[in-house]
């Protein structure tokens, strides 16, 4: 069946034909060119004057554009001669500091066909934030909006290597370009620079929840590294009628190579939206209007949208992939009766991405598991030193290297690049186990474990039975100081609808857990709270709520 599924798409695919996981895993071979340069593989390939639509993309307002490999390959020619012009060459940063938008996949095509290194910025990093990212990154040019703008003509003072601000909407202020009429003015003529797969391409910042964040520079290579596993956990992309969505803002490696630029090596087209912040109802309506097909949600949307309990009869879905935290039984089950197909779980993080997935027609999901191994990838749970563990035993998630999706270095700063691996394996810190069947777990990350009474635990599973309860929308579990345990478990719960904080609700979840899970690990502190505080890419700040107490 999925041999036969898998003809009926023309564009090219990394997975080979298989009918299972483990002739999948077993037949995989990478084969990665000699030449490569993301711009030519994700857009001029499919300019051929065809029209191939590309990109839809909704404004605030509900405008619609779209455009199609030929417009978007031609724009981002014409900008690619404006950065020459304007002096910068190869090897220099451009900062996109864009939401979902026209102008940002333009940017970044500009940025890699010249050889350049493009640097994603998360439009609602304030002054700090950016004066960091900036300054480490050297960044000569920067496209924004006006907006960003706002932001940037405060601290541009400050940023010496900073050349050139290009703004794509608004005002154009003194000290800053038009993006548009830059393009408008310059010729549409570019030779794409000669890259080799191990050319730097991007730099991504890490989302920072153990600390500062570090600039992961990748190379070109980085999107052939995505395609196995974005491959396998949307089901086999791509098929006839494919369409790709995500709300994951397209400033981290999740929007940017888990979505845009692997739809777009596949020939799929993009659904692009604009939205102030994620609404539930608002996105089952975009995902009818525009029949998407295949949508990456990461765990927080899925919260929030069982927690409205949306409904749509329009949505008609291909493949859900989700990832960047575990998911639990419960909402693995209401995606399956609302959706009408399997959420795929993966796994990975900004340095090296994407190496767990996975797919119900090759095995069986088990809630909670991150998955088996993507194909081309060797993913052993091993200790500190790099040595590999015996299965059933908590460890380090570990990937062998090299591999084409494994980050070049940490930008500018080669202990913390060092610290990073050990024995040929790229040390991900974070803590997992792999069972006797092949599953991947996650524990927690290294700095979350709570050692309480002389047990080390891990948050993941405590939280997983807290969203059990049907008074829980969301938690987080953290250790908190405690002069007899060393730790005591503290869970912060946000409540869904119609539930009302109190002791005694407080002490109906404590018991849920001491049943459901183990006397050990039921949160002694509870703390309910509208909101949790939350990384960019929807991860909860853990170490935020530890110092919260």
């Amino acid at each position: 069946m999925l041999q036969r599924q898998r003809k009926a798409s023309k564009a090219s695919a990394m997975l080979p034909q298989a009918d299972t996981y483990d002739d999948l895993y077993k037949s995989f071979r990478w084969d990665i060119p000699a030449r490569f340069n993301i711009a030519t593989a994700c857009c001029d390939r499919y300019a051929d004057g065809s029209g191939r639509l590309a990109l839809i993309y909704v404004d605030e307002d509900g405008s619609t554009q779209k455009l199609s490999f030929d417009e978007i390959s031609g724009l981002s020619k014409s900008f690619a001669n404006v950065l020459k012009a304007d002096g910068l060459k190869r090897g220099d940063r451009v900062a996109v500091f864009l939401s979902q938008s026209v102008e940002l996949p333009i940017a970044h095509l500009a940025a890699f066909r010249s050889g350049m290194i493009s640097v994603p910025l998360f439009t609602l990093f304030g002054e700090d934030a950016l004066e960091y990212r900036l300054s480490n990154s050297g960044a000569k040019a920067v496209i924004t909006d006006e907006g960003g703008w706002e932001k940037l003509s405060k601290i541009r003072d400050r940023l010496p290597h900073l050349q050139d601000i290009y703004i794509t909407s608004g005002t154009i202020h003194a000290g800053a370009k038009s993006f548009w009429q830059s393009i408008e003015d310059a010729p549409e003529d570019f030779q794409t620079v000669d890259t080799s797969p191990d050319d730097p391409a991007i730099i991504i910042y890490t989302s920072g929840t153990t600390g500062n964040p570090k600039g992961a520079l990748h190379a070109h290579r980085v999107l052939l590294g995505h395609l196995p596993n974005v491959e396998m956990a949307h089901d086999f992309l791509p098929k006839p009628g494919d369409l790709m969505w995500t709300p994951a803002d397209w400033a981290w490696i999740g929007g940017l190579f888990d979505a845009l630029f692997p739809a777009w090596y596949h020939g799929v087209p993009m659904l692009g939206y604009r939205a102030k912040k994620f609404e539930p109802q608002a996105a089952m309506q975009l995902m009818a209007d525009h029949g998407v097909r295949n949508v990456f949600l990461p765990p927080t949307a899925l919260k929030l949208m069982r927690q409205a309990n949306v409904k749509h009869p329009g949505v008609r879905l291909r493949s859900i992939f989700s990832g960047g935290e575990s998911l639990g039984a419960e909402l693995i089950e209401w995606v399956r009766s609302t959706f009408g197909v399997d959420v795929h779980e993966i796994y990975g993080q900004t340095e090296c991405n994407l190496v767990l997935a996975n797919n119900s027609n090759l095995f069986p999901i088990r809630p909670g598991s991150m998955g088996k191994p993507t194909p081309g990838f060797d993913v052993r749970i091993v200790n500190d030193q790099g040595e590999e563990q015996p299965r059933n035993t908590r460890g380090i998630v570990g990937v062998r290297v090299p591999n084409p999706v494994t980050m070049i270095e940490y930008w500018q700063n080669p202990e913390a690049t060092a610290k990073k691996y050990a024995n040929s394996f790229l040390l991900t810190g974070d803590l997992g186990v792999q069972d006797d069947d092949g599953y991947f777990w996650y524990v927690s990350r290294e700095d979350d474990v709570i050692t309480s009474a002389g047990y080390r635990i891990g948050p993941a599973e405590i939280e997983h039975t807290l969203m059990k309860h049907p008074a829980v929308a969301m938690s987080a579990v953290v250790g908190i100081p405690d002069p007899i345990r060393t730790e005591a478990i503290k869970a912060w719960i946000v409540l869904r609808p119609g539930f009302v904080p109190s002791d005694e609700l407080a002490k109906e979840i404590q018991d849920f857990v001491k049943v459901q899970l183990a006397a050990h690990e039921y949160p002694r502190h509870i703390q309910f709270a509208e909101s949790l505080p939350m990384t960019a890419t929807g991860k909860v700040l853990r170490r935020e709520l530890r110092g919260l107490g």
